[in-house]
C-alpha cells in the first residue's frame, strides 16, 4: 500500500494529485494538508512513503517546511512542487533537501516517474535540474539577481512583487513590521534596488510571481 501525504493549499490541485496517481498506483492512501501547521503535525504521525510538496503557499512556504521535517528526523523522500520554472527554485528545493523539483504544468507521466525514483531511493533531477546543479558547483549563477538571496528574502520579494504592504507581508508570514522591513532593505542593498517598483518590475520579469 502507498502512502502519500500532498501538502497544497488549493483542494482542487490535491484533487487532481490524487487522481494521478490512483490511476497509476494501487492501494493508495492519502494525508491532506493545507498549510504548514498541518503539514508537520501529519509529516509526524505516521510513516509516508512519499510527500508531496507545494512551495508556494501562503505563511512558511514549502521550502521552510521541508527543512524542518528534515532537520528533526523526517526519512521520507519529498518532491517539491511549483509554479515557477525550474531555474527559479529547483536549486533551492534540492538544497533544502528535496528528493526532487516538478513545476505544476508537468506532464502527469512526469509526476509518476518521479515518485517511482524516489520510492526506488533515488533523487528525481531532471536534464535541466542537473544543468542548474552543475552550474552552481561552477559558480555561474547571475550575480545580482535573487540566486544571492535567503529563502525568506527571496519569499519577501515576491510578496513585494504582488504588491502587499509591509503590514500585510508581516501578516502573512507571521513576522512584524519591522523583521518585514529588515528583510526588505536587505533585498535592496544585495539586489541594487531603489525601491518597491524595483523590486515589482523584478518580480514580474523573472515570473517571480
Amino acid at each position: 500500500m502507498l502512502k502519500v501525504l500532498l501538502v497544497d493549499d488549493h483542494e482542487i490541485l490535491r484533487q487532481g494529485l490524487k487522481k494521478i496517481i490512483d490511476y497509476n498506483f494501487t492501494k493508495v492512501v492519502y494525508g491532506e494538508a493545507g498549510n504548514s501547521a498541518e503539514a508537520i503535525k501529519l509529516a509526524f504521525k505516521q510513516p509516508w512513503d512519499v510527500i508531496i510538496m507545494d512551495i508556494n503557499m501562503p505563511g512558511r512556504d514549502g521550502l521552510d517546511i521541508i527543512k524542518e521535517l528534515k532537520s528533526n528526523g523526517i526519512k521520507t523522500p519529498i518532491l517539491a512542487l511549483s509554479m515557477h520554472p525550474e531555474e527559479q527554485f529547483a536549486l533551492r528545493a534540492i538544497k533544502a533537501k528535496a528528493s526532487g523539483y516538478l513545476t505544476k504544468n508537468s506532464a502527469p507521466t512526469e509526476l509518476v516517474k518521479a515518485i517511482n525514483t524516489v520510492l526506488n531511493g533515488k533523487q528525481y533531477i531532471t536534464d535541466s535540474v542537473a544543468q542548474i546543479l552543475i552550474s552552481d558547483i561552477r559558480n555561474e549563477n547571475q550575480l545580482n539577481s535573487h540566486s544571492i538571496l535567503s529563502d525568506r528574502e527571496l519569499q519577501v520579494l515576491q510578496l513585494i512583487g504582488k504588491g502587499l504592504s509591509v503590514s500585510q507581508i508581516g501578516k502573512e508570514l507571521s513576522l512584524n513590521v519591522k523583521t518585514i522591513s529588515t528583510y526588505r532593505a536587505h533585498i535592496l542593498s544585495k539586489m541594487n534596488m531603489k525601491s518597491n517598483a524595483d523590486i515589482i518590475l523584478y518580480a514580474i520579469k523573472n515570473e517571480l510571481v
